[in-house]
């Protein structure tokens, strides 16, 4: 499984994967998780959001166990983050099969959709809309960097945009949702585990910085007589490392479009997406508020117009302490040694889903804690007992 679906929407040159939402490589994707589907003789179906499920059992049963991930990726981005969860679900259903495992409860894996949110500029698209988090009135107003709407690139990808929004009769039939992914820290590495149990997902969020100040020749308009707003975003980058360091949060200005963009033209317009999280509200709240002011004292000293804009925001998810306990559980066995317990910066559909059912995330150790990068990896003996670990917890949760 591994071996086919690495290829898909891997850029030569950088090493990296392009895996953006309604586009070829999604398709080609969409089209290996079928696949998958239909070799393993589970029914398939593909949700009013653009979701891929594929269930053992009857999809009709409620109190079902689903397990999975995404397929997409972020902007030449590793193999693991996403796929390794997908890849591991139908490994871990594979071996409840080999053990001759009798399932009492319905089981799915699942592939959501533009959980990066490359492409449109917000993450966990699919299970948003699914939980009711994402209007589709809010939906249809998203658009890519070439100005293609969310609606169009799923119309031109053969899908229904009329249909999107919330599905809560599909998210009724959940009894639990399990996300395995690799580890997007040290944390495990560091403890010498090969797998590890979610406690939490700090807030996060995204703003855009809209700075606007005046074009000009790059050769003959003098120092003073400039609005130039790529310096003031200059100084709001610094400000945001700054206030990051002094709370022990994260904050990230990671993406930039200038006008006019010419190398011998002062721009006219610099806009900067922030990202930031932090281990709880009030610290990413001071975070935000600090950088906002670094930004306005900056712009109103150079005579710039500032417009921010808060794109997404996930408050804190707490994963239901009773399935958490119930995995560490099923993961302990007896005299083994107790599974770690680890918080995560990292926004997952399971966090998204959380406040409509019980969800719950295993972690893969990641030696070098890359991600995000062609460098992320995961030694396969690792993948093995993540695949080993989710079997387990699915049986336990499916098959008593």
């Amino acid at each position: 499984m591994w071996a086919d679906l690495a290829p898909i929407g891997r850029d030569k040159s950088t090493g990296g994967y392009r895996r953006y939402a309604w586009t070829a490589a999604d398709a080609d994707c969409r089209a290996w998780f079928r696949a998958q589907a239909q070799a393993r003789g589970l029914s398939y179906e593909l949700d009013r959001n653009g979701n891929q499920w594929a269930w053992q059992g009857d999809p009709l049963a409620g109190d079902a166990v689903v397990i999975g991930s995404h397929l997409d990726s972020v902007p030449d981005g590793g193999a693991f983050d996403g796929p390794l969860g997908v890849v591991s679900s139908f490994a871990a259903l594979d071996e409840l099969r080999r053990r001759g495992a009798e399932f009492t409860r319905p089981v799915a894996v699942t592939n959501f959709g533009d959980e990066e949110g490359a492409r449109f500029g917000l993450a966990c698209v699919g299970s948003r809309l699914a939980a009711g988090q994402l209007t589709a009135a809010k939906a249809y107003e998203l658009r890519d960097g070439d100005g293609t709407s969310l609606p169009q690139a799923m119309e031109a990808a053969g899908y229904d945009p009329a249909a999107i929004g919330p599905d809560p009769e599909r998210l009724a039939r959940i009894g639990a949702f399990v996300e395995l992914h690799v580890e997007q820290g040290r944390a495990l590495d560091l403890s010498g585990d090969p797998v590890g149990i979610a406690s939490a997902i700090w807030p996060h969020g995204r703003w855009r910085y809209d700075f606007r100040g005046e074009a000009n020749h790059a050769g003959t308009t003098r120092l003073v007589d400039r609005r130039d707003p790529m310096l003031t975003y200059a100084e709001t980058v610094l400000a945001a490392r700054a206030q990051a360091q002094l709370t022990g949060a994260v904050a990230t200005f990671g993406k930039i479009s200038v006008e006019p963009n010419g190398v011998n033209a002062i721009p006219s317009l610099v806009r900067g997406w922030l990202d930031s999280r932090a281990a709880d509200q009030d610290t990413l709240d001071a975070v935000i508020a600090g950088i906002e002011t670094a930004a306005r004292d900056a712009a109103g000293r150079s005579g710039i117009d500032l417009t921010v804009v808060r794109e997404s925001f996930t408050p804190v998810v707490e994963f239901e302490h009773a399935l958490r306990d119930e995995l560490a559980r099923l993961l302990g066995g007896e005299g083994a040694p107790p599974v770690p317990v680890l918080g995560t910066g990292a926004g997952h559909d399971a966090g998204i889903l959380s406040a409509a059912v019980p969800t719950a995330m295993l972690f893969v150790r990641n030696p070098t804690g890359v991600s995000h990068s062609p460098a992320e990896y995961a030694a396969e003996d690792d993948c093995v007992a993540g695949v080993r670990a989710l079997a387990d917890v699915t049986e336990g949760l499916a098959c008593a």
